[in-house]
C-alpha cells in the first residue's frame, strides 16, 4: 500500500477501480488542519485529467501496469489495429476514442509502447520525438516573414505541423508527438 509521502509524479495507483497516473503534486498544510496532497491525475483508460486532494490517512493501492511494444498496423471503421512486433498473428484494436490525442501521429508499421492492466491492454504512447516524411508543403517563398518564417505542411500521418520556410515536400521532420512542434529536420528531400 501506497502513503501519501510515496505519491511522486509518475507513480500509478488504483482510484476508484481504475489505474491512473499521478502528473502534479503539491503539498500544503492549512492552519491547524491536516497536510493535504493537491494534485491532477490521470486516468490511463479514459485519458481524463481530475483534480484532487488526498490526505494524510488515504492509502493507495499500486496499479500493477505492465508496458509492451506493440505495432501500429491500420485503422478500419474506427477501430486502430496493432499486433505484436514479434508475432503478427497476436492482433488487437482499440477504439478511436481511446486515441483520440495521439491518432493524428500514428503512422502504420511504426513501434509503439502499449500499457497493460488486468491482462488488456488500456491505453497506447508513441514515442516522445518521431521522424515523418513531409507530403505536402507549399512553396516558402522569399521575404515572406510576416508569419515568422514559417509555413503549414502535412506529414504522412495526416497530422499539419507548422515548420520553417526552407523545409520541403519529400524532406524527412522530427516532430514531438506530445506537443505536435517541428523539433528539426533529420533528412533533406533529394
Amino acid at each position: 500500500m501506497l502513503r501519501l509521502p510515496d505519491l511522486k509524479i509518475g507513480t500509478l495507483i488504483v482510484f476508484d477501480d481504475q489505474p491512473y497516473e499521478i502528473l502534479e503534486t503539491h503539498h500544503s498544510k492549512m492552519a491547524q488542519g491536516e497536510a493535504v496532497l493537491q494534485s491532477k491525475i490521470r486516468n490511463l483508460i479514459t485519458g481524463a485529467v481530475l483534480s484532487r486532494n488526498f490526505f494524510h490517512k488515504d492509502k493507495f493501492e499500486e496499479a500493477e501496469v505492465e508496458r509492451k511494444k506493440v505495432k501500429y498496423m491500420y485503422n478500419s471503421r474506427g477501430e486502430y489495429w496493432f499486433c505484436d512486433p514479434q508475432d503478427p498473428g497476436k492482433r488487437f484494436s482499440l477504439k478511436e476514442e481511446s486515441l483520440e490525442s495521439i491518432k493524428k501521429f500514428m503512422k502504420t508499421n511504426s513501434i509503439m509502447e502499449s500499457f497493460v492492466y488486468n491482462d488488456q491492454v488500456i491505453s497506447i504512447k508513441l514515442p516522445i520525438k518521431e521522424q515523418y516524411k513531409v507530403v505536402d508543403a507549399p512553396p516558402g517563398l522569399r521575404g515572406d516573414s510576416a508569419q515568422g518564417a514559417t509555413k503549414t505542411v502535412t506529414i504522412e500521418s495526416g497530422a499539419i505541423v507548422t515548420v520553417p520556410l526552407f523545409i520541403q515536400q519529400d524532406d524527412i521532420i522530427v516532430v514531438n508527438t506530445e506537443t505536435g512542434l517541428y523539433v528539426e529536420r533529420a533528412e533533406k528531400s533529394k
